[in-house]
Protein backbone atom coordinates (compact mmCIF):
# COMPACT_ATOMS: atom_id res chain seq x y z
CA UNK A 1 0.00 0.00 0.00
CA UNK A 2 3.28 2.51 0.44
CA UNK A 3 2.85 2.42 -3.11
CA UNK A 4 -0.07 4.53 -2.96
CA UNK A 5 1.79 7.62 -1.01
CA UNK A 6 3.16 10.59 -2.70
CA UNK A 7 6.56 11.27 -2.14
CA UNK A 8 9.95 10.82 -4.22
CA UNK A 9 9.65 7.09 -5.25
CA UNK A 10 6.03 7.23 -6.55
CA UNK A 11 6.34 10.09 -8.84
CA UNK A 12 5.65 8.52 -11.96
CA UNK A 13 2.80 6.48 -10.39
CA UNK A 14 1.20 9.88 -9.63
CA UNK A 15 2.29 11.69 -12.89
CA UNK A 16 0.66 8.48 -14.71
CA UNK A 17 -2.37 8.90 -12.04
CA UNK A 18 -3.25 12.31 -12.37
CA UNK A 19 -2.86 13.04 -16.26
CA UNK A 20 -5.66 9.55 -16.82
CA UNK A 21 -7.91 11.15 -14.80
CA UNK A 22 -7.51 14.88 -16.08
CA UNK A 23 -8.18 12.78 -19.96
CA UNK A 24 -10.86 11.63 -18.60
CA UNK A 25 -12.30 14.68 -17.29
CA UNK A 26 -11.25 16.67 -20.36
CA UNK A 27 -12.74 14.13 -22.68
CA UNK A 28 -16.25 14.72 -20.79
CA UNK A 29 -16.05 18.06 -20.84
CA UNK A 30 -14.70 18.09 -24.72
CA UNK A 31 -18.71 15.67 -25.27
CA UNK A 32 -20.98 17.47 -23.08
CA UNK A 33 -23.81 18.49 -25.41
CA UNK A 34 -25.83 19.93 -22.30
CA UNK A 35 -25.62 20.50 -18.36
CA UNK A 36 -27.11 17.88 -16.64
CA UNK A 37 -28.21 14.14 -17.82
CA UNK A 38 -31.54 14.44 -16.33
CA UNK A 39 -30.83 11.59 -13.57
CA UNK A 40 -32.76 11.52 -10.23
CA UNK A 41 -31.67 10.19 -7.16
CA UNK A 42 -33.76 7.33 -7.22
CA UNK A 43 -31.93 6.64 -10.32
CA UNK A 44 -28.76 7.42 -9.16
CA UNK A 45 -29.06 5.70 -6.18
CA UNK A 46 -29.15 2.11 -6.56
CA UNK A 47 -25.55 2.76 -8.73
CA UNK A 48 -23.73 3.82 -5.45
CA UNK A 49 -25.76 1.92 -2.98
CA UNK A 50 -24.42 -1.33 -5.07
CA UNK A 51 -20.68 -0.24 -4.43
CA UNK A 52 -18.57 -2.18 -1.67
CA UNK A 53 -16.58 0.14 -0.18
CA UNK A 54 -14.62 -2.71 1.57
CA UNK A 55 -13.77 -4.27 -1.50
CA UNK A 56 -10.81 -1.93 -3.16
CA UNK A 57 -10.66 -2.07 -7.24
CA UNK A 58 -7.15 -1.74 -6.79
CA UNK A 59 -6.38 -0.06 -10.16
CA UNK A 60 -7.33 3.78 -11.14
CA UNK A 61 -8.03 3.15 -15.01
CA UNK A 62 -11.31 0.72 -12.96
CA UNK A 63 -12.46 3.28 -10.51
CA UNK A 64 -12.20 6.23 -12.93
CA UNK A 65 -14.28 3.65 -15.05
CA UNK A 66 -16.65 3.17 -12.29
CA UNK A 67 -16.56 6.63 -11.39
CA UNK A 68 -17.69 7.44 -14.44
CA UNK A 69 -21.30 5.34 -14.10
CA UNK A 70 -21.72 7.59 -10.45
CA UNK A 71 -20.21 10.59 -11.33
CA UNK A 72 -19.23 12.30 -14.42
CA UNK A 73 -22.04 10.92 -16.53
CA UNK A 74 -24.73 12.87 -14.27
CA UNK A 75 -22.91 15.81 -12.93
CA UNK A 76 -23.75 19.44 -13.39
CA UNK A 77 -21.47 20.74 -15.31
CA UNK A 78 -21.25 24.58 -14.70
CA UNK A 79 -19.28 25.37 -17.75
CA UNK A 80 -22.09 24.26 -20.38
CA UNK A 81 -23.38 27.60 -21.33
CA UNK A 82 -27.24 26.63 -20.72
CA UNK A 83 -26.09 26.15 -16.60
CA UNK A 84 -28.12 29.64 -15.94
CA UNK A 85 -29.52 28.77 -12.04
CA UNK A 86 -26.94 29.50 -9.02
CA UNK A 87 -23.97 31.54 -8.20
CA UNK A 88 -21.57 28.79 -10.27
CA UNK A 89 -19.23 30.10 -12.43
CA UNK A 90 -17.00 28.14 -14.92
CA UNK A 91 -13.16 27.76 -13.95
CA UNK A 92 -10.36 29.42 -15.59
CA UNK A 93 -7.83 27.02 -15.98
CA UNK A 94 -4.74 29.05 -14.51
CA UNK A 95 -7.13 28.22 -11.05
CA UNK A 96 -7.38 24.54 -12.16
CA UNK A 97 -3.61 24.29 -12.49
CA UNK A 98 -3.39 26.71 -8.89
CA UNK A 99 -6.01 23.72 -7.17
CA UNK A 100 -3.75 20.35 -8.62
CA UNK A 101 -0.53 22.13 -7.12
CA UNK A 102 -2.29 22.86 -3.72
CA UNK A 103 -3.74 19.49 -3.46
CA UNK A 104 -0.04 17.56 -4.33
CA UNK A 105 1.74 19.51 -2.03
CA UNK A 106 -0.75 19.86 0.80
CA UNK A 107 -0.12 22.98 2.44
CA UNK A 108 -2.07 23.83 5.68
CA UNK A 109 -2.94 27.69 6.02
CA UNK A 110 -2.47 27.38 9.77
CA UNK A 111 1.05 27.98 10.87
CA UNK A 112 3.88 29.34 9.39
CA UNK A 113 5.21 25.96 9.91
CA UNK A 114 3.14 24.33 7.84
CA UNK A 115 3.45 26.89 4.77
CA UNK A 116 6.34 29.10 4.61
CA UNK A 117 5.61 30.65 0.90
CA UNK A 118 1.90 29.41 1.07
CA UNK A 119 1.24 31.93 3.98
CA UNK A 120 2.90 34.70 2.32
CA UNK A 121 1.11 34.26 -0.78
CA UNK A 122 -2.34 34.37 1.14
CA UNK A 123 -1.23 37.48 3.00
CA UNK A 124 -0.35 39.07 -0.58
CA UNK A 125 -3.41 38.34 -2.02
CA UNK A 126 -5.34 39.41 0.76
CA UNK A 127 -3.75 43.06 0.46
CA UNK A 128 -4.31 43.28 -2.56
CA UNK A 129 -8.00 42.79 -2.34
CA UNK A 130 -8.00 45.50 0.47
CA UNK A 131 -6.56 47.69 -1.78
CA UNK A 132 -8.89 47.12 -4.47
CA UNK A 133 -11.63 47.68 -1.96
CA UNK A 134 -9.69 50.98 -0.55
CA UNK A 135 -10.12 49.94 3.05
CA UNK A 136 -6.65 51.44 3.72
CA UNK A 137 -3.32 50.87 5.49
CA UNK A 138 -4.81 48.94 8.30
CA UNK A 139 -6.59 46.42 6.80
CA UNK A 140 -5.89 42.74 6.85
CA UNK A 141 -8.04 39.99 6.55
CA UNK A 142 -7.80 36.14 5.64
CA UNK A 143 -9.21 33.13 2.97
CA UNK A 144 -12.33 31.10 4.41
CA UNK A 145 -14.64 28.52 2.97
CA UNK A 146 -16.88 30.99 1.59
CA UNK A 147 -19.08 33.75 2.05
CA UNK A 148 -21.48 31.93 5.07
CA UNK A 149 -18.07 31.47 6.82
CA UNK A 150 -16.87 34.98 6.06
CA UNK A 151 -20.38 36.86 7.24
CA UNK A 152 -19.91 34.84 10.01
CA UNK A 153 -16.85 36.16 11.18
CA UNK A 154 -17.62 39.59 10.80
CA UNK A 155 -20.40 39.47 12.69
CA UNK A 156 -18.70 38.17 15.38
CA UNK A 157 -15.94 40.79 14.94
CA UNK A 158 -18.93 43.35 15.30
CA UNK A 159 -20.03 41.73 18.59
CA UNK A 160 -17.32 41.96 20.07
CA UNK A 161 -16.10 45.57 19.02
CA UNK A 162 -19.66 46.30 21.11
CA UNK A 163 -17.85 45.41 24.42
CA UNK A 164 -21.21 44.41 26.02
CA UNK A 165 -21.99 40.83 27.54
CA UNK A 166 -25.32 41.52 27.45
CA UNK A 167 -26.17 40.05 23.91
CA UNK A 168 -30.15 40.29 24.06
CA UNK A 169 -29.31 44.24 23.50
CA UNK A 170 -27.64 43.70 20.25
CA UNK A 171 -29.30 44.46 17.03
CA UNK A 172 -28.67 43.34 13.45
CA UNK A 173 -29.53 45.31 10.32
CA UNK A 174 -30.62 43.61 7.10
CA UNK A 175 -32.40 43.85 3.80
CA UNK A 176 -35.56 41.58 3.45
CA UNK A 177 -32.89 39.69 0.58
CA UNK A 178 -30.17 39.49 2.34
CA UNK A 179 -28.17 36.18 2.39
CA UNK A 180 -30.01 33.53 5.12
CA UNK A 181 -26.31 33.59 6.73
CA UNK A 182 -26.55 36.73 8.62
CA UNK A 183 -29.80 35.19 10.63
CA UNK A 184 -27.71 31.78 10.70
CA UNK A 185 -24.88 33.48 12.30
CA UNK A 186 -26.89 35.66 14.67
CA UNK A 187 -28.27 32.01 15.93
CA UNK A 188 -24.86 30.73 16.15
CA UNK A 189 -22.89 33.93 17.77
CA UNK A 190 -25.86 33.81 20.90
CA UNK A 191 -28.14 36.59 19.88
CA UNK A 192 -31.71 37.07 20.83
CA UNK A 193 -34.77 35.81 18.30
CA UNK A 194 -35.06 39.48 17.67
CA UNK A 195 -31.61 40.01 16.88
CA UNK A 196 -31.49 40.78 13.01
CA UNK A 197 -34.06 43.45 12.23
CA UNK A 198 -35.06 43.19 8.61
CA UNK A 199 -35.21 45.91 6.37
CA UNK A 200 -37.66 46.63 3.54
CA UNK A 201 -36.54 47.22 0.05
CA UNK A 202 -37.02 49.32 -2.57
CA UNK A 203 -38.66 48.61 -6.59
CA UNK A 204 -35.11 47.80 -7.28
CA UNK A 205 -34.33 45.36 -4.39
CA UNK A 206 -32.23 47.78 -2.97
CA UNK A 207 -32.33 48.04 1.16
CA UNK A 208 -34.31 51.39 1.84
CA UNK A 209 -32.29 53.90 3.42
CA UNK A 210 -34.98 55.91 4.97
CA UNK A 211 -36.51 52.36 6.82
CA UNK A 212 -32.55 51.54 7.82
CA UNK A 213 -32.84 55.23 9.20
CA UNK A 214 -36.09 54.91 11.07
CA UNK A 215 -35.25 51.48 12.58
CA UNK A 216 -31.44 52.80 13.89
CA UNK A 217 -33.40 55.24 15.66
CA UNK A 218 -35.74 53.19 17.33
CA UNK A 219 -33.17 50.66 18.78
CA UNK A 220 -31.00 53.97 20.28
CA UNK A 221 -34.54 55.51 21.58
CA UNK A 222 -35.40 51.59 22.88
CA UNK A 223 -31.96 51.85 24.66
CA UNK A 224 -30.33 48.61 22.24
CA UNK A 225 -27.28 48.43 20.32
CA UNK A 226 -26.86 48.39 17.05
CA UNK A 227 -24.17 46.14 16.59
CA UNK A 228 -23.74 46.01 12.95
CA UNK A 229 -25.18 46.97 9.11
CA UNK A 230 -25.40 43.80 6.98
CA UNK A 231 -25.49 46.00 3.28
CA UNK A 232 -25.27 43.58 0.33
CA UNK A 233 -23.31 44.01 -2.67
CA UNK A 234 -24.95 41.01 -5.07
CA UNK A 235 -27.98 39.87 -3.74
CA UNK A 236 -28.09 36.35 -4.24
CA UNK A 237 -31.73 36.28 -5.88
CA UNK A 238 -31.76 39.63 -7.81
CA UNK A 239 -28.01 40.70 -7.78
CA UNK A 240 -29.32 44.64 -6.48
CA UNK A 241 -26.38 46.15 -4.35
CA UNK A 242 -27.39 48.34 -1.72
CA UNK A 243 -26.89 52.20 -1.37
CA UNK A 244 -23.45 52.04 -0.09
CA UNK A 245 -22.40 55.56 0.74
CA UNK A 246 -25.86 56.62 2.38
CA UNK A 247 -25.63 52.92 4.44
CA UNK A 248 -22.08 54.17 5.50
CA UNK A 249 -23.08 57.28 6.69
CA UNK A 250 -26.09 56.15 8.66
CA UNK A 251 -23.57 53.43 10.64
CA UNK A 252 -20.74 55.85 11.08
CA UNK A 253 -24.33 58.65 12.70
CA UNK A 254 -25.18 55.48 15.37
CA UNK A 255 -21.99 53.74 15.80
CA UNK A 256 -22.54 50.49 13.94
CA UNK A 257 -20.26 48.72 12.41
CA UNK A 258 -20.66 48.53 8.74
CA UNK A 259 -20.34 45.17 7.41
CA UNK A 260 -20.37 44.42 2.95
CA UNK A 261 -21.32 40.91 1.71
CA UNK A 262 -20.25 41.33 -1.71
CA UNK A 263 -19.54 37.86 -1.94
CA UNK A 264 -21.45 37.92 -5.80
CA UNK A 265 -20.48 42.00 -6.54
CA UNK A 266 -16.20 41.19 -5.45
CA UNK A 267 -16.41 40.75 -9.25
CA UNK A 268 -16.75 44.52 -9.83
CA UNK A 269 -13.29 44.40 -7.72
CA UNK A 270 -11.62 43.93 -11.20
CA UNK A 271 -14.37 45.28 -13.54
CA UNK A 272 -12.79 47.76 -16.58
CA UNK A 273 -16.33 49.77 -16.81
CA UNK A 274 -18.34 49.04 -13.38
CA UNK A 275 -16.33 49.40 -10.30
CA UNK A 276 -18.66 52.90 -9.64
CA UNK A 277 -21.67 50.19 -9.00
CA UNK A 278 -19.79 49.31 -5.90
CA UNK A 279 -18.66 52.87 -4.72
CA UNK A 280 -19.18 53.22 -0.74
CA UNK A 281 -17.79 49.88 -0.16
CA UNK A 282 -14.23 50.97 1.08
CA UNK A 283 -16.34 52.94 3.99
CA UNK A 284 -16.91 49.58 5.29
CA UNK A 285 -15.03 47.80 8.58
CA UNK A 286 -15.86 44.46 7.24
CA UNK A 287 -16.38 43.12 3.70
CA UNK A 288 -17.13 39.79 2.46
CA UNK A 289 -15.49 38.17 -1.04
CA UNK A 290 -16.36 34.90 -2.86
CA UNK A 291 -13.53 34.32 -5.56
CA UNK A 292 -15.53 31.20 -6.53
CA UNK A 293 -18.21 33.24 -7.66
CA UNK A 294 -17.66 35.92 -9.99
CA UNK A 295 -13.72 35.15 -10.67
CA UNK A 296 -14.10 32.38 -11.78
CA UNK A 297 -12.59 30.32 -9.40
CA UNK A 298 -13.27 26.32 -8.41
CA UNK A 299 -15.34 26.01 -5.04
CA UNK A 300 -14.00 27.17 -2.49
CA UNK A 301 -11.59 30.31 -2.37
CA UNK A 302 -13.27 33.07 -0.55
CA UNK A 303 -11.94 35.67 2.06
CA UNK A 304 -13.04 38.14 4.66
CA UNK A 305 -11.51 41.65 4.72
CA UNK A 306 -11.23 44.23 7.58
CA UNK A 307 -10.38 48.01 7.71
CA UNK A 308 -8.60 47.67 11.28
CA UNK A 309 -6.25 44.40 11.53
CA UNK A 310 -6.73 44.93 15.22
CA UNK A 311 -9.74 43.79 15.18
CA UNK A 312 -8.73 39.89 14.27
CA UNK A 313 -7.79 39.66 17.81
CA UNK A 314 -11.34 38.46 18.37
CA UNK A 315 -10.72 35.14 16.32
CA UNK A 316 -6.77 34.52 18.02
CA UNK A 317 -6.43 32.06 20.61
CA UNK A 318 -3.28 30.51 21.12
CA UNK A 319 -2.07 27.23 21.91
CA UNK A 320 1.60 25.76 22.90
CA UNK A 321 1.06 23.07 20.45
CA UNK A 322 0.52 25.17 17.77
CA UNK A 323 0.80 29.26 18.21
CA UNK A 324 2.25 29.72 21.40
CA UNK A 325 2.14 33.44 22.40
CA UNK A 326 5.70 33.99 21.73
CA UNK A 327 5.74 33.72 18.05
CA UNK A 328 3.53 36.80 18.00
CA UNK A 329 6.74 38.84 19.23
CA UNK A 330 8.80 36.74 17.64
CA UNK A 331 7.31 38.12 14.36
CA UNK A 332 6.18 34.56 13.00
CA UNK A 333 2.93 34.95 10.31
CA UNK A 334 0.57 32.53 11.66
CA UNK A 335 -2.71 32.63 9.89
CA UNK A 336 -4.29 31.21 12.65
CA UNK A 337 -4.32 33.73 14.53
CA UNK A 338 -6.77 35.76 12.23
CA UNK A 339 -9.14 32.62 11.73
CA UNK A 340 -12.17 30.58 12.93
CA UNK A 341 -10.41 27.22 10.90
CA UNK A 342 -7.27 25.88 12.30
CA UNK A 343 -6.28 23.48 9.25
CA UNK A 344 -7.39 25.42 6.24
CA UNK A 345 -6.35 24.51 2.59
CA UNK A 346 -4.46 26.80 0.34
CA UNK A 347 -6.92 28.38 -1.82
CA UNK A 348 -5.36 31.68 -1.82
CA UNK A 349 -2.86 29.44 -4.60
CA UNK A 350 -5.76 29.47 -7.37
CA UNK A 351 -6.48 33.21 -7.18
CA UNK A 352 -2.57 33.72 -7.40
CA UNK A 353 -2.14 31.68 -10.62
CA UNK A 354 -4.73 33.58 -11.64
CA UNK A 355 -3.88 36.43 -11.33
CA UNK A 356 0.09 35.87 -12.48
CA UNK A 357 -1.52 34.30 -15.91
CA UNK A 358 -4.66 36.46 -16.76
CA UNK A 359 -4.25 39.61 -14.56
CA UNK A 360 -6.95 41.69 -12.60
CA UNK A 361 -7.67 42.92 -16.32
CA UNK A 362 -8.55 39.61 -17.47
CA UNK A 363 -11.10 38.84 -15.19
CA UNK A 364 -12.77 41.80 -14.90
CA UNK A 365 -12.88 41.31 -18.77
CA UNK A 366 -14.91 38.52 -18.16
CA UNK A 367 -16.99 39.40 -15.27
CA UNK A 368 -18.16 42.77 -17.52
CA UNK A 369 -19.29 40.29 -20.02
CA UNK A 370 -21.58 38.67 -18.16
CA UNK A 371 -23.32 42.03 -16.70
CA UNK A 372 -23.45 43.29 -20.15
CA UNK A 373 -25.32 39.53 -20.86
CA UNK A 374 -28.07 40.00 -17.99
CA UNK A 375 -29.00 43.56 -19.16
CA UNK A 376 -29.24 42.30 -22.99
CA UNK A 377 -31.33 39.49 -21.33
CA UNK A 378 -33.20 41.95 -19.35
CA UNK A 379 -34.17 43.81 -22.70
CA UNK A 380 -35.96 40.35 -24.24
CA UNK A 381 -37.75 39.79 -21.13
CA UNK A 382 -38.72 43.28 -21.29
CA UNK A 383 -39.91 43.26 -24.67
CA UNK A 384 -41.86 39.44 -24.11
CA UNK A 385 -45.34 39.17 -23.54
CA UNK A 386 -45.19 35.63 -22.37
CA UNK A 387 -42.78 37.08 -19.24
CA UNK A 388 -43.05 39.10 -16.46
CA UNK A 389 -39.57 40.60 -14.59
CA UNK A 390 -38.56 41.90 -11.48
CA UNK A 391 -35.65 43.96 -11.71
CA UNK A 392 -33.12 45.47 -14.60
CA UNK A 393 -29.76 43.64 -12.96
CA UNK A 394 -27.46 45.77 -11.63
CA UNK A 395 -25.06 42.50 -11.93
CA UNK A 396 -25.61 39.04 -13.56
CA UNK A 397 -28.99 38.50 -12.57
CA UNK A 398 -32.29 37.95 -14.30
CA UNK A 399 -35.82 37.21 -11.93
CA UNK A 400 -38.79 36.50 -13.85
CA UNK A 401 -41.42 34.37 -14.48
CA UNK A 402 -43.74 33.52 -17.16
CA UNK A 403 -47.68 34.71 -17.58
CA UNK A 404 -49.63 33.35 -19.84
CA UNK A 405 -52.37 35.39 -21.49
CA UNK A 406 -55.31 33.19 -21.15
CA UNK A 407 -54.40 32.16 -17.30
CA UNK A 408 -55.31 34.87 -14.52
CA UNK A 409 -55.38 32.90 -11.54
CA UNK A 410 -51.78 33.36 -9.76
CA UNK A 411 -51.62 29.95 -8.25
CA UNK A 412 -52.01 28.30 -11.28
CA UNK A 413 -49.61 30.80 -12.70
CA UNK A 414 -47.74 29.61 -9.79
CA UNK A 415 -47.81 25.99 -10.29
CA UNK A 416 -46.68 26.76 -14.40
CA UNK A 417 -43.43 27.92 -13.78
CA UNK A 418 -42.51 25.34 -10.80
CA UNK A 419 -43.30 22.51 -13.29
CA UNK A 420 -41.25 24.41 -16.39
CA UNK A 421 -38.56 24.59 -14.03
CA UNK A 422 -39.09 21.22 -12.79
CA UNK A 423 -39.26 19.71 -16.34
CA UNK A 424 -36.24 21.67 -18.32
CA UNK A 425 -34.26 20.27 -15.24
CA UNK A 426 -35.31 16.83 -15.73
CA UNK A 427 -34.78 16.86 -19.82
CA UNK A 428 -31.36 18.08 -18.90
CA UNK A 429 -31.63 20.48 -21.97
CA UNK A 430 -30.76 23.63 -19.39
CA UNK A 431 -30.66 24.49 -15.70
CA UNK A 432 -32.60 27.69 -14.16
CA UNK A 433 -33.19 28.47 -10.27
CA UNK A 434 -36.34 29.57 -8.62
CA UNK A 435 -37.64 31.74 -6.04
CA UNK A 436 -40.36 33.97 -4.31
CA UNK A 437 -41.44 37.35 -4.99
CA UNK A 438 -43.96 38.70 -2.94
CA UNK A 439 -45.14 34.95 -1.95
CA UNK A 440 -44.63 34.23 -5.71
CA UNK A 441 -43.04 31.67 -7.78
CA UNK A 442 -40.34 32.85 -9.79
CA UNK A 443 -37.82 31.80 -12.24
CA UNK A 444 -33.97 32.93 -12.45
CA UNK A 445 -31.15 33.02 -14.47
CA UNK A 446 -28.10 33.55 -12.87
CA UNK A 447 -25.10 34.61 -15.60
CA UNK A 448 -21.90 33.89 -14.88
CA UNK A 449 -20.86 32.17 -17.92
CA UNK A 450 -19.13 34.78 -20.66
CA UNK A 451 -20.01 31.20 -23.21
CA UNK A 452 -23.82 32.06 -22.63
CA UNK A 453 -25.02 34.02 -25.77
CA UNK A 454 -28.53 35.83 -26.33
CA UNK A 455 -29.70 33.04 -28.49
CA UNK A 456 -29.16 30.73 -25.47
CA UNK A 457 -31.36 33.07 -23.57
CA UNK A 458 -33.86 33.38 -26.07
CA UNK A 459 -33.84 29.38 -26.40
CA UNK A 460 -34.40 28.65 -22.77
CA UNK A 461 -37.08 31.10 -22.64
CA UNK A 462 -38.78 29.08 -25.69
CA UNK A 463 -38.65 25.92 -23.86
CA UNK A 464 -39.56 27.29 -20.47
CA UNK A 465 -42.33 28.94 -21.94
CA UNK A 466 -43.11 25.19 -24.04
CA UNK A 467 -42.86 23.29 -20.72
CA UNK A 468 -45.27 25.89 -19.14
CA UNK A 469 -48.01 25.90 -21.95
CA UNK A 470 -47.75 21.90 -21.66
CA UNK A 471 -48.67 21.90 -18.19
CA UNK A 472 -51.47 24.53 -18.50
CA UNK A 473 -53.35 22.55 -21.45
CA UNK A 474 -52.87 19.04 -19.41
CA UNK A 475 -54.42 20.89 -16.33
CA UNK A 476 -56.98 22.18 -18.43
CA UNK A 477 -57.60 18.82 -20.10
CA UNK A 478 -57.68 17.43 -16.45
CA UNK A 479 -60.56 20.32 -15.10
CA UNK A 480 -62.58 18.86 -18.11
Amino acid sequence: MRSHLLNDTTTEHYRRSVTEGVERVAAKLAATDRPFTGVTADDLAPRIDAIDLDRPLGDTTAVLDELEDVYLRDAVYFHHPRYLAHLNCPVVIPAVLGEAVLSAVNSSLDTWDQSAGGTLIERKLVDWTAARIGLGPAADGVFTSGGTQSNLQALLLAREETKTQDLAKLRVFASEVSHFSVQKSAKLLGLGPDAVVVVPVDHDKRMQTVALAHELERCAEAGLIPMAVVATAGTTDFGSIDPLPEIAGLCEQYGAWMHVDAAYGCGLLASLRYRHRIDGIERADSVTVDYHKSFFQPVSSSAVLVRDAATLRHATYHAEYLNPRRMVTERIPNQVDKSLQTTRRFDALKLWMTLRVMGADGIGALFDEVCDLAAEGWKLLAADPRFDVVVEPSLSTLVFRYVPAAVTDPAEIDRANLYARKALFASGDAVVAGTKVSGRHYLKFTLLNPETTTADITAVLDLIAGHAEQYLGESLDRAC
